[in-house]
């Protein structure tokens, strides 16, 4: 015979089930002579199962005659002592209280699976008995068996074989103990072992949501996070940076405050900052419920900063004046309280969602490129050899940006680096796209191994989606890489995919106006150059989007237009030299050819034998624009 207590109640003889009877009285009486050490009194068993009845042992002798006939007789009655003999029974709850006592540490592997299997829910799931003692009694026995549950989840946890079953395990504890920290701590150090970083992430903002909504403290779960993703491993390797788990600049976003009335503005404005901001996959973002909360406590950004133990907080005002709002918005290291930057955003207009999408937007983008010119300045002043993957990204886009052949290849290196690192790094590998592309583009290797580079920009672009297929970054590498290749329709769709992802990433504009300005729609590369410009107004390639915009109004016929964007253009820093391409060929279209001829020795200067094929060998145009190019370099001694 087989008894099942943990789970509903049920009896099995000769491998049929049996009919349980259907009193909830006679399932309990079941349970509490099993799971007994000794025979019970029948005064005890009536005080346990019966409120003041007319006839409390006749009622027990009713429910005693019908447990007989459910154990085959097994019911055993000495005087006023009542058993249940188990020889020869399995019972699961007993089964597992043997284990117990063994202790599951010493168990092996399978049989300790064994066990847990037994686990088919609380004890007497969906008996209850309006008793107070019985209450208690069964209170007490499902904690128990609940807590002996928790403990084999673990210990199976600890010793699963493989990720799957790591897993499978720890899904089974944490239903057990939602609000159980270290089962949440064990979850994150699995998914970090395994690489899913963006999952942790996930995993702790909705336990801390979880945790807030019950007045749990979350604070040292995400001590224990913060602590284990920026802490390097040891045994660094000399001739790369040490290697650390992966890791993002953290943000919290504290809730606007409202000038002049409340009408949900600032809240609406900062959900919104929150959730695009997380769009860009680039920063760890404190999610909504925490940062609403602390406000709601009253606690102060700079303070919220430290209990979140963030990198940095923003904080801002919103003002409401008739159809115009504006936003003044912070921006502060939150572990030294310094204020990185502060800007005021306005926007006027009948429709107020529109409005407060175009403030969104640019808020969205200066905080993020913000932050990335303060991490990597923060990189750029450490010892190389002190590097983790987010360092070593963020100190090789300084060089990048540099558009030199020495700081392309040091960038390469440093982008090798953090993807050695951390190989699901999405950013890391877009930013080793870019090299690639560059040492093309910008003509940085030999002539010969023009083909190779392009073909390492799409296999990098490639890894990048790979790694994260949601990081606009990661599109915009492969609309770059596919440019490079003459494949322009896929080179405008994952663009455009980039900025469905994030509306505010200013590269994945600046690069589809890059893109529509050679052979597409010109009037759409000058919005798209417009807005990668109003979203990133100091961005590093501020030139490239100028130039962008002044080749869009060569294919318009306006001539006057392109020469004054292009010499705009040449006056941001690190224009390189078909930059200054573009300004020589715009002037000479314009008439003005004695600026030209200007242009024309800067760029001889810089690179000797540099002629306007150069130019065009880099650029995609049509037959027509490569015609109309080439003869103003006529005009102004550029072809040759």
């Amino acid at each position: 015979m087989e008894i099942r207590l943990l789970g509903a109640p049920e009896v099995i003889r000769g491998g049929a089930a049996v009919t349980m009877p259907r009193s909830r009285k006679v399932r309990a009486l079941l349970a509490f002579l099993v799971l007994s050490p000794r025979p019970v009194p029948r005064s005890r068993l009536c005080d346990l199962l019966f409120d003041v009845p007319n006839d409390p042992r006749g009622e027990l002798r009713w429910c005693l005659s019908k447990l007989r006939g459910l154990v085959e007789g097994r019911v055993v009655t000495d005087g006023e002592l009542v058993s249940i003999d188990l020889t020869d029974a399995d019972v699961d709850a007993i089964a597992i209280d043997r284990a117990a006592a063994a202790g599951f540490a010493g168990a092996a592997y399978a049989e300790l699976e064994r066990v847990f299997d037994r686990f088919r829910g609380e004890l007497l799931d969906g008996v209850e008995i309006d008793n107070a003692e019985m209450t208690g009694w069964l209170a007490a026995q499902r904690a128990r068996y609940r807590a002996l549950q928790i403990e084999a989840s673990r210990e199976l946890v600890a010793r699963a074989p493989d990720a799957a079953q790591t897993f499978g395990r720890l899904d089974a504890w944490l239903q057990l103990a939602p609000f159980d920290a270290r089962a949440h701590e064990v979850m994150l150090e699995a998914l970090a072992k395994a690489g899913r970083l963006r999952d942790a992430e996930d995993h702790l903002a909705a336990t801390i949501r979880a945790f807030e909504a019950e007045g749990i403290d979350w604070i040292p779960l995400r001590d224990a996070w913060q602590a284990a993703r920026v802490s390097p491993a040891p045994a660094p390797r000399p001739e790369a940076p040490r290697e650390s788990r992966a890791r993002r600049a953290s943000v919290a976003v504290m809730p606007f405050l409202e000038r002049g009335g409340r009408d949900a503005i600032a809240d609406g404005l900062t959900e919104d900052v929150i959730m695009q901001l997380a769009r860009l996959r680039a920063l760890f973002v404190i999610a909504r419920g925490s940062v609403f909360s602390l406000r709601e406590r009253g606690v102060e950004p700079q303070e919220a900063g430290r209990v979140l133990g963030v990198d940095y907080v923003v904080s801002g005002s919103v003002r409401r004046d008739g159809e115009r709002i504006s936003a003044a918005t912070e921006l502060a290291d939150a572990r030294d309280g310094r204020i990185v930057w502060t800007d005021s955003f306005d926007a006027a207009g009948a429709e107020t969602f529109a409005v407060l999408d175009s403030i969104v937007e640019r808020i969205v983008a200066a905080i993020a490129e913000e932050i990335e010119s303060e991490e990597m300045r923060r990189a750029v002043l450490k010892p190389p050899a002190s590097l983790d993957a987010w360092e070593s990204y963020h100190r090789g886009l300084w060089h990048m940006y540099k558009f030199t052949g020495p700081d392309n290849r040091e960038a390469e290196a440093l982008f090798r680096a953090a993807v050695r690192l951390d190989p699901t790094f999405a950013r890391a590998h877009a930013g080793l796209s870019f090299t690639h592309f560059q040492n093309a583009f910008l003509d940085l290797t030999p002539a010969t191994e023009r083909d190779r580079q392009i073909a390492l920009a799409f296999e990098t672009a490639s890894a990048s989606l790979g790694a994260d297929d949601h990081d606009p970054a990661a599109h915009w590498a492969m609309g770059r890489a596919l440019w490079l290749r003459g494949e322009q329709g896929g080179s405008v769709a994952e663009l455009e995919r980039s900025i469905e992802l994030s509306p505010n990433f200013a590269l994945g504009h600046y690069t589809l106006g890059f893109v529509h300005a050679q052979q597409g729609d010109p009037k759409l590369a000058i919005a798209s150059t417009t807005t990668s410009r109003q979203l990133s107004p100091f961005d590093p390639l501020q030139f490239a989007m100028l130039a962008s915009r002044a080749l869009a109004h060569v294919r318009l016929d306006e001539r006057a237009e392109a020469a004054d964007w292009a010499v705009k253009a040449t006056a941001r820093p690190n224009a390189h030299a078909h930059i200054l391409s573009i300004a020589a060929s715009c002037l000479a279209l314009a008439g003005r050819r004695d600026e030209a001829r200007r242009f024309v020795a800067r760029i001889r200067e810089r690179r000797p034998g540099y002629t306007i094929e150069d130019f065009l060998r880099a650029f995609q145009f049509d037959a027509g624009d490569q015609r109309l190019f080439r003869s103003s370099a006529r005009d102004i001694a550029f072809d040759r």
